[in-house]
């Protein structure tokens, strides 16, 4: 008698271990998307129209618009490397957003976003976005956070000068 109720204790344990293992693998693998950098988002278009996908660009601030009437907010980003060493490579992330914002033959996208108009919208800004690419090839973004390039000035080297 005492082993088949330890059996099904036992089961039941192991029942409730493994729903909670699932639901803490299929929780993580949906937080964890892969940022697209622009040029992998236009080199694979066809494939990618309506997915939703996440994509990080710097903004150029002189395509920026926006109607507040109709919250309507369209910008093109550029092209950013999506590697954090390249990056750091490069000077740091401020001088990468700096670089490619003035670059005129990086790979470039025009963005969509309906609502108001962020604070940190402005040139030479990261933009991290989530959302869809259309028929036409606008990005769609139903998310938008924006980082300011001064966040990054900390990171970059002393001037010996």
């Amino acid at each position: 008698m005492k082993t088949k109720r330890n059996i099904k204790l036992i089961i039941g344990i192991v029942v409730i271990a493994a729903a909670l293992l699932y639901l803490v693998i299929s929780s993580t693998l949906s937080q964890s998307q892969y940022f697209m950098t622009v040029e992998e988002l236009k080199s694979g278009q066809a494939e990618l129209v309506g997915k939703n996908l996440r994509v990080s660009g710097v903004v150029l601030g002189d395509t920026i618009s926006y109607d507040p009437k109709t919250l309507d907010l369209s910008f093109e980003v550029a092209q950013i490397p999506g590697d954090h060493k390249l990056i750091k490579a490069m000077g740091g992330m401020s001088v990468v957003l700096a670089q490619a914002a003035h670059d005129p033959n990086l790979p470039k996208m025009t963005v969509h976003y309906k609502g108001p108009r962020p604070d940190l919208l402005k040139d030479e800004a990261q933009a991290i976005m989530t959302g869809a690419l259309d028929e036409s090839g606008v990005f769609q973004v139903s998310e938008l956070l924006l980082k300011c390039p001064s966040k990054y000035e900390a990171d970059l080297p002393d001037n010996p000068n």
